[in-house]
This record gives C-alpha cells, sequence and structure tokens, in this order.
C-alpha cells in the first residue's frame, strides 16, 4: 500500500491551502476527527500558513507565504502547534523538517498581529486599571511562547531548513527545534532590539544552550546581522548548503535517516537530552536511569541486533497514537 501522506496545494491567490490525508498507511490513524479517513475517503483541511507533507514518516512542514517573507501572522500562531501536536500525537510520525517558501525562511511577527491584538498594540482602553491589559499582555506572550514550546514537546526530532533571513520570531522558532541547517545565503538577527523591545517568544532561554553566551548577548544587544557561516562555527548550524534545494534534500534525508531508527530510543533521547540541559548532571543521570528502567525495549534492540546480522532494515513499531481526551 502506498504511505500515507498529507498534501498541501494552495488556494487562489496564494492566501490558504487545502490539506488531505490520503489513505494507504498500516500504521495508526490520527486521532483528528479533520484528519482522520479511512480507505475510501479524503477530508480538506484549511491551512492559511503551512502546506504538510508526511512521507515515510517523515513529516515536511513548510511555511507557504512566501510573498510576505514567511511572516508571523495571527493564523500562523494558531496553525504551527495544532499541526506539530497532530504529527506528535499520531505516533507514526518519526521526524519532521520545518522549512519556508521563497527567498527567505521567516521575517518573525507580522505588524498585523501588533495591529490586531489590544494585548501587544494600541488600544483605546482608559488609563486606569491598567494590571488588567498587563495581565493580558502577560498571558498572550505565554501563549506566544507555547506555540514554539510544542517543537520541544513533540515525540519525535524536528529539523529546520533555513534559507535567506530568519529574524525575530524565526530565531525565537529555530532554537526551539532541534537542529539547524541553512543555505550559505542564510542570516539570523535578534530583530527584537531594533524595535525597541526584548525578545520575549524563547531565544534568550534557548539559544544560550547552544552557543555561547557572549555571542548571544552580542547578537541581542546589537541586533547584527548573524551569518550562516558565523553559525556553524558557533554551533548553532549543524551544517550549511550552497542553495535552499541541496538543502532541503540533504534534511530531508536526515529526516529518513532518523525515522529508521526506534522510535521509542529517538523519543527517550530527546527527552533525556531537553530534561539534561535544563538540570544538574546527577539530575540527568538518575533521570535515564529511570526512563530505560520505564521505556526500555529489549523487543526494539532484538531487531535493531537481528537486522544488523541479516544486512536489512530494522522494523520497528510505531508509538502509539495519544488519546485527544480521556
Amino acid at each position: 500500500m502506498a504511505p500515507r501522506r498529507l498534501v498541501g496545494a494552495s488556494a487562489p491567490g496564494g492566501s490558504s491551502v487545502a490539506v488531505r490525508w490520503l489513505a494507504g498507511s498500516t500504521g495508526p490513524e490520527p486521532l483528528c476527527d479533520a484528519w482522520s479517513l479511512d480507505s475510501r475517503e479524503e477530508r480538506a483541511v484549511g491551512h492559511e500558513c503551512f502546506d504538510v507533507e508526511v512521507d515515510a514518516k517523515v513529516a515536511h512542514v513548510r511555511m507557504n507565504r512566501p510573498q510576505r517573507s514567511n511572516s508571523m501572522i495571527p493564523a500562523f500562531w494558531r496553525e504551527l502547534p495544532a499541526i506539530v501536536d497532530e504529527l506528535s500525537s499520531s505516533g507514526s510520525v518519526r521526524a519532521m523538517v520545518l522549512s519556508g517558501e521563497g527567498r527567505h525562511f521567516c521575517s518573525g511577527m507580522d505588524l498585523e498581529v501588533f495591529a490586531s491584538d489590544d494585548a501587544v498594540g494600541p488600544t483605546d482602553a482608559p488609563p486606569s486599571h491598567r494590571s488588567r491589559r498587563n495581565e493580558r499582555f502577560r498571558s498572550t506572550a505565554l501563549k506566544l511562547q507555547e506555540s514554539f514550546s510544542v517543537l520541544e514537546r513533540a515525540r519525535m526530532p524536528v529539523l529546520a531548513a533555513i534559507q535567506g533571513a530568519c529574524v525575530g520570531g524565526g530565531i525565537d522558532m529555530v532554537t526551539a527545534c532541534d537542529m539547524r541547517y541553512c543555505t550559505e545565503d542564510a542570516f539570523f538577527s535578534i530583530q527584537e532590539i531594533n524595535i525597541a523591545m526584548t525578545a520575549d517568544v524563547g531565544t534568550l532561554q534557548r539559544m544560550p544552550k547552544l552557543v555561547p553566551e557572549g555571542i548571544v548577548r552580542e547578537l541581542a544587544y546589537t541586533g547584527r546581522r548573524w551569518s550562516a557561516a558565523e553559525a556553524k562555527a558557533a554551533g548553532f548550524a549543524n551544517e550549511v548548503y550552497p542553495d535552499h534545494d541541496t538543502m532541503l534534500d540533504a534534511v530531508l534525508a536526515t529526516g529518513a535517516e532518523i525515522a529508521a531508527k526506534s522510535p521509542m530510543a529517538i523519543w527517550g533521547t530527546k527527552q533525556t537530552m531537553h530534561y539534561t540541559r535544563d538540570h544538574g548532571i546527577a539530575d540527568g543521570l538518575e533521570y535515564i536511569a529511570n526512563w530505560n528502567a520505564a521505556m526500555f525495549d529489549t523487543d526494539d534492540m532484538a531487531e535493531a541486533l537481528a537486522a544488523q546480522v541479516e544486512n536489512r532494515a530494522a522494523d520497528f513499531p510505531d508509538l502509539l497514537p495519544l488519546s485527544p481526551g480521556l
């Protein structure tokens, strides 16, 4: 049977996409009604900011607004966490590649967000009871942060493929990914400082865990462009490629290599590295001891060893799908 795929097609004017989950997979069916279907039906799901395709257990999530440099409009912040949570919950996706169409990967938060939400933009509300507006600002910031935290919590690794500009919210997003790959023309900028703002959606919290703090402070204080070559030298970018197509081919190949491993072992590795990043070495060692005591799968190890002896690809079962409720 053919692999299950999510196929996106831009609507007229490029402002939205229709996404279909095509039947044909032997894996668990996704739990969201909009993406669940049997062998005889298709059901469309509209996304304004993304095209999504799943092939051979690797999801490719593409930002699809190149005419606006893939800026983050209000719909972006709703759609990304929903897509990532659905892919993770399905249990059948083992790696995800995040990319952007067009010249630039992502130009950050669209000004439309500031104009459309009193919590972050101008308001005609009276100055009294200022605490209410301040509380709403805080709640909005936490909600925006959550849109990227889902990338860390996903049960599969997320690989970012970056070309051109990756600025402002774009850096917030890719710092929450597991790995970052760039084209030679890619550049980064913590743009918030250039509009008299302190970055607040994850860059200042995650980036110092990825590169030396002094580099992050310089970029955060100056807002200057940071080249792909500098990012590679600092360990922020895993690899730099000459062009977009070459990069995507390589990153999708890396995703396929990850997808061939035991998904339980991959998830355990991701969980353990995130836990150890945020805790001391002793705590991290105890965490992995507890994890393997509960999650180590001897059947997966037996299959891995048998596949090596028999010179074939290992066949590991998917993670079980997560229930959306009780």
